[in-house]
This record gives structure tokens, sequence and C-alpha cells, in this order.
């Protein structure tokens, strides 16, 4: 089943859903909870066996993923915002922690990942940031696109004094204080 053409509607999902999966080392869906398969729109059918990136949203950059894959080849958990796509059209975001799963030889099986609801103010801090990545990405050749705008995050979040874990994890930690504090 292929995704329909994007459109600007919004999924959110609940504050205390989390969408779970796993695959394979190769990046294969063999796991998806029901939130997963109801928000994203796919029976289990149609998610299983599939590549993850089946509801990679055009909006998000080749550059977060390259970085992402490189961080989780490391042996380390990787956090991120993403932009996600569902089978309709519609979009939704969400809080990423994605972690290597190794069996009892520390041989990677595949890849675990729980995703809740990003705060509104971290979406809002990394749409900008995508934005201009996707910019530089449009500026290179397919082959040579990730790893330049990459290479560009990687360059803003140091310049900050942080990495893009960092970032991400105290964008979504400072919003979510801001909305104890306000209650």
């Amino acid at each position: 089943m292929t995704a329909q053409s994007p459109n600007s509607r919004e999924i959110q999902l609940d504050p205390d859903e989390l969408i779970i999966s796993k695959t394979n080392a190769t990046g294969h869906i063999t796991y998806a909870n029901r939130v997963f398969m109801r928000i994203a729109g796919y029976s289990e059918a149609q998610l299983l066996g599939k590549p993850h990136s089946i509801i990679r949203h055009p909006d998000m950059p080749r550059g977060v993923f390259r970085f992402m894959w490189k961080t989780l080849q490391a042996g380390q958990e990787f956090f991120g915002i993403v932009k996600n796509y569902t089978a309709s059209g519609d979009f939704y975001w969400v809080f990423a922690n994605i972690t290597p799963d190794y069996g009892l030889n520390h041989q990677l099986h595949g890849y675990y990942s729980v995703r809740r609801q990003p705060c509104r103010e971290a979406i809002t801090a990394v749409q900008a940031i995508y934005s201009q990545m996707l910019n530089i990405e449009a500026q290179h050749s397919k082959i040579e696109a990730p790893d330049a705008s990459m290479n560009w995050l990687l360059e803003q979040v140091r310049q900050q004094g942080t990495d893009y874990q960092s970032l991400v994890l105290q964008l979504n930690a400072s919003a979510l204080k801001s909305k104890a504090g306000a209650r």
C-alpha cells in the first residue's frame, strides 16, 4: 500500500499514548503496537516486513535520518522530534527514542522505538532547523544532500555548546516544565 500525497491535516497523539515498534537490523518492521497502526492508518499486515521509512514524511530532512543511523550504528540511543506520514496523507509529530536491540552475545537484532507526543514548543523550534536543512539538501546532489544537511545541523548545535540529542531533550523537557508550572 502506498501513502497518499501529503496534506495539511495533523493527527495528534494523546499525551498518554505511546507508539511502539520494533524493526530488524535493516529497519524493516517486525512489530507495531495498535496505537501505531491506528495513528499511521495501516493494518498490521501492511506494516510488518515493510521498511520503517513507509511513514517518513517528505518534510523531514534526510540529514536527520543519516544522523539517526550513525548514532544507532555506534550503539547509542537516538532521541529526535520527527514528522511522520499516515497512509491517508495526514501527518503527526513524535518525540522519538530509538535504541539498538542486542541479543545475548551483543549481536544486533534490530531496533526498538518508543514515540510519544512532543511539546508544541519543541516542534516549532525544530521546524525552523528542518526547513534550513531541506534548503541545504535542495542545493546538493541526492547522494551529497543527507551529509551536507547533517553536517550543517551538527555545526549549528555545536555552536550553541551542545549536541543534537541534548538539544532535543532540552527542548522537550523545557516545554514540559513550562506546562507543569502553568498548572
